[in-house]
């Protein structure tokens, strides 16, 4: 379900990305990309995850950057510091050593472990603490620095907020699905930009919460993840109209989807997600399954 989600949004915000696809009316009459949308490093690697806890039933590091590397593929549009630190680690360099090497030592914090997470918040969704903890673990392998692994956080946070509502048949209100992520985040500017989120219920467009919050246009977690978690608390109960928030802000198109996409799939459940729209994203492989 997360899964699905996540890879949905992955592919349908990489449309966009496409000059056909990229007009304002476009986005305005939601008028749907013809097919195939075709993945990208967020949902390759997302796989990576899913295997993982399918397999541990818990984020072993090792394992998860040994398939990261393995499963890299350099067409599937990853960032410029991913491309040096899989390749690195398919090399045999140890993944520690990598990672905190990265950036003069202050590790990474871009938005790839945010855009993988929603699956681990969707597997522990029980257990808050469990998310929280599994969540920094993923992300401490390709993302050391503490702003990157704050957002792969507050994503599988709201993955597991999600799923509770859902099992609860309760439509949480935007504040309150925000509020209960930013109380369990820790201090910093992925908390910092969500509280501000979290204050913003209604605006009269896209501009004002862009401007506050960002749009991924840093591929940054801090620029990010707020953006992405204040789409899913505006459209929580309703795919396409979350996915459409999203990808009407520009920026990281298919990383904001990605994220907003895994964690409305956990409310909305499978049978939310349109099947017109599962059915244009490019066939998942089934490597992460065996």
């Amino acid at each position: 379900m997360a899964l699905d989600g996540l890879s949905v949004g992955d592919a349908f915000g990489q449309c966009f990305f496409q000059r056909e696809n990229a007009s304002e009316a476009r986005w305005v009459e939601r008028q749907l990309p013809d097919a195939p949308w075709l993945y990208t490093d967020d949902t390759e690697m997302s796989l990576s995850v899913v295997a993982a806890l399918a397999r541990q039933g818990e984020i072993e590091q090792a394992s998860l950057a040994l398939s990261l590397a393995r499963h890299y593929d350099y067409e599937r549009a990853y960032g410029p510091s991913m491309h040096r630190v899989l390749a690195r680690i398919r090399a045999g360099e140890d993944w520690r050593t990598v990672t905190n090497d990265a950036f003069e030592g202050q590790g990474s914090y871009g938005n790839g472990a945010a855009m993988r997470a929603a699956p681990i918040g969707a597997f522990f969704a029980d257990d808050s603490a469990a998310v929280a903890e599994q969540a920094a673990l993923s992300a401490a392998v390709t993302h050391a620095h503490p702003e990157g692994i704050a957002g792969a956080v507050a994503v599988a946070l709201a993955a597991a907020q999600a799923c509770r509502f859902r099992m609860a048949g309760q439509r949480p209100s935007h504040a309150q699905f925000l509020g209960g992520i930013v109380e369990q985040l820790a201090q910093g500017e992925v908390r910092s930009r969500l509280v501000r989120a979290q204050s913003m219920d209604r605006v009269a467009s896209l501009d004002f919460p862009v401007s506050v919050l960002g749009n991924g246009m840093a591929m940054s977690a801090q620029d990010t993840v707020p953006f992405a978690l204040w789409c899913c608390g505006q459209a929580l109960d309703n795919y396409q109209d979350a996915l459409w928030l999203a990808v009407g802000a520009g920026g990281d198109r298919d990383t904001l989807c990605a994220i907003v996409g895994g964690v409305v799939a956990c409310f909305v459940g499978a049978q939310g997600i349109p099947a017109d729209w599962l059915e244009r994203r490019e066939v998942l492989p089934e490597w992460h399954l065996s």
